[in-house]
């Protein structure tokens, strides 16, 4: 996929501000998202199609960085001595927050 940006106007819509782009997009890309649109499946414009493509792809970016942190904090002594620390002094009270 190649972006280029051809002009680029701002139209305020309440408080969410929209810019127009344009890509080029495979011809297999722009009918998925036609027919997604047409099916309303997952948003009910092209628009909306591409802005949940978006934000799940930027979710599982996020979450894969989450997991790496969280396998390097595994390994960190440091890390895990302080969350038994924390685990001792709130985890009484924790538990009793929580039903059974």
């Amino acid at each position: 996929m190649t972006c280029r940006l051809t002009r680029r106007v701002s139209v305020a819509h309440g408080r969410n501000v929209r810019v127009k782009r344009t890509y080029k997009l495979s011809a297999e890309a722009v009918e998925t998202v036609r027919a997604l649109a047409e099916g309303k499946a997952v948003a009910s414009t092209q628009d909306g199609v591409v802005e949940v493509a978006i934000r799940e792809l930027a979710r599982r970016v996020r979450d894969a960085g989450d997991g790496e942190r969280w396998a390097q904090a595994a390994n960190d002594r440091e890390f895990g001595a302080e969350a038994e620390q924390l685990g001792r002094g709130f985890g009484t009270d924790d538990r009793a927050a929580w039903p059974d």
